[in-house]
């Protein structure tokens, strides 16, 4: 089926299917280097690094996933000792989610291999391209109410 740019129709299932591919190859570029771990997996490290000690019912509101999804992503990043969960001196019921030492050379091979289907992704685009599909998808993110979350992976 082919698409038409100039059909507003199309513009969520665009958007989804190039979401879907994207992660699709990423999945397979991580799992080709052997890094034993899912996009999901690896985006929660992303996150928990750049938020630095954060509260696990944060981390999924800012992920925009289930608290139970995350869970799973978050135990299974523990058994690796990637990451640690404390019980947060302010709230006994909450956990503070951090990496460790062992997540730091992981995660800038995750970064690596991120730019690699980001580059696959954006071939044949100018910078100048480049720079108005992340204006765009930005203001679409805003307009659909998830403003501040200018994340980049």
């Amino acid at each position: 089926m082919v698409l038409s740019s100039s059909n507003s129709e199309t513009t969520g299932f665009l958007v989804s299917e190039v979401a879907r591919l994207f992660r699709q190859h990423f999945e397979r570029a991580l799992l080709a280097e052997g890094r034993g771990l899912t996009s999901g997996e690896s985006r929660t490290l992303f996150y928990v690094s750049l938020l630095g000690g954060v509260r696990q019912a944060v981390l999924a509101e800012k992920m925009l996933v289930e608290p139970m999804t995350l869970s799973g992503f978050l135990d299974r990043l523990e058994q690796r000792d990637l990451i640690t969960r404390m019980t947060d001196p302010d709230d006994r019921r909450a956990k503070i989610v951090t990496t460790t030492e062992k997540a730091d050379s992981l995660l800038e091979q995750i970064r690596e291999t991120a730019g690699t289907v980001r580059q696959q992704a954006t071939n044949g685009l100018s910078e100048d391209e480049i720079g108005l599909l992340h204006r765009v998808l930005n203001v679409m993110r805003s307009n659909l109410g998830n403003e501040g979350r200018d994340i980049v992976l």
